[in-house]
């Protein structure tokens, strides 16, 4: 057993043990006060050091060991889903990212190499955010090469562009009136959002099929009796490709704008936030794939695969009864997928590579009970080890090839 797999063996219950603390006190975006003290203390104990506040983030945190080139990043995300609380994995994929920043620098320290370790954490990814804002403050500036992982029901390199995104808010403002005795002398915020809507559903015909627009209404309070003087819509709007995304945040606006002109009313609108689709890098890929290729994947217990096996069925998961595979190949060319992460505009940074662990079985949706309760029990927690390990063995194969970091650069370079 090589020191990386020694290490996480050795540190196995610990690791397990965070991911199951921070499953246990869900926390949503930019509150992460408890989950983001949790793993700084773990890498403090390990030999980082820890700044606080990164970019003016109270729950973002920097760990830094070593110094000197290559400076590598792990990206580590660990914000819960309100109502839902850890669906997306998100306490396994911070502390999976902790542990192969930690075993990766067992190793360097033992083999005496130079070059730097930063860990970054970062908040809010489930409201688009963290990363974004850190990401305009130079955080990942001086990083050679960015890695992370997300849980999902395979094992992969994640060779997937993930949609550019636009987060809007349309506030209606109106005139309130009262809504049976003179609604004439009211103008209905309501009734503009309602007509922007139907505008917006009505486009969907005319957009490309990666186009994706939703929306959700923001509670104004105001009872049914009177007409009201404000209402607000909250927007995603996303594709694959930025032009795409620009081009239907423009109509989607449009929508906005005509809804107001008809119910004489004026409609504000704020870009929350907005990134680009994922930049994926091959060279990186293929170095990380190469690596994944020599390590086990997980082993199942009879009552693992129960569990799998009931929560298919009450979940009325597709998978066939095939609960778990093992390692996928490396798809030819990148596959655009119609989810999004704040990652990706880190990618357009810094050459970024995200790997895929099956933390629940075939079929289990992100943003659903039943990956909430994957993520907090045996078979998320192996598919975290097994990442963690993917992670730290692909860094240390980066960092040993010859010019592949070059490559890497060259590569993202070349395609701006």
């Amino acid at each position: 057993m090589n020191i990386i797999s020694q290490w996480i063996s050795n540190h196995e219950e610990e690791i397990i043990r965070i991911a199951d603390d921070i499953f246990c006190h869900p926390e949503p975006a930019y509150q992460e006060t408890y989950s983001s003290k949790r793993l700084a203390e773990f890498l403090e104990e390990q030999g980082f050091q820890i700044s606080w506040n990164t970019a003016g983030i109270s729950t973002a945190f920097t760990a830094i060991w070593g110094n000197g080139r290559p400076r590598l990043g792990f990206l580590a995300e660990y914000d819960a889903l309100p109502e839902l609380g850890h669906a997306c994995g998100h306490n396994l994929l911070g502390a999976g990212v902790c542990a192969a920043a930690c075993a990766l620098k067992e190793d360097m320290a033992a083999c005496q190499k130079s070059g730097s370790i930063v860990v970054c954490g970062c908040p809010a990814e489930e409201i688009m955010s963290g990363k974004i804002i850190m990401n305009q403050a130079g955080v990942f500036d001086a990083l050679d090469a960015g890695i992370m992982w997300h849980p999902f029901d395979r094992n992969r390199i994640s060779n997937d562009i993930w949609q550019s995104q636009d987060i809007k808010n349309y506030t209606f403002h109106g005139v309130s009136a009262h809504a049976s005795k003179s609604p004439e002398d009211g103008r209905s915020a309501l009734d503009a959002a309602e007509l922007m809507n139907i505008g917006v559903n009505y486009l969907r015909e005319h957009v490309p099929g990666d186009v994706r627009m939703h929306y959700a209404y923001i509670d104004n309070g105001i009872p049914a009796n009177v007409v009201p003087d404000t209402a607000k819509t909250n927007y995603f709007i996303r594709s694959s490709k930025r032009s795409r995304t620009d081009d239907a945040s423009r109509r989607v606006d449009n929508c906005a704008k005509g809804a107001a002109l008809m119910t004489g009313t004026t409609v504000d609108i704020e870009l929350v936030k907005s990134c680009k689709e994922m930049k994926v890098n091959r060279v990186l890929a293929e170095i990380y794939y190469q690596a994944m290729t020599k390590i086990p994947v997980p082993q199942y217990t009879e009552e693992e695969l129960a569990f799998a096996a009931q929560l298919t069925k009450e979940a009325g998961l597709v998978n066939q009864g095939i609960y778990f595979t093992g390692l996928e190949p490396l798809e030819a060319e990148p596959v655009p997928i119609s989810i999004g992460t704040d990652a990706s505009e880190v990618s357009h940074t810094i050459p970024l590579i995200t790997l895929s662990a099956a933390a629940m079985c075939r079929g289990t949706p992100l943003h659903h009970w039943a990956a909430a309760k994957q993520a907090g029990m045996s078979i998320g927690q192996k598919g975290m080890l097994y990442a963690a390990r993917c992670m730290a063995e692909g860094s240390k194969l980066l960092t040993e090839t010859p010019g592949a970091l070059e490559k890497v650069w060259e590569f993202h370079r070349a395609h701006e």
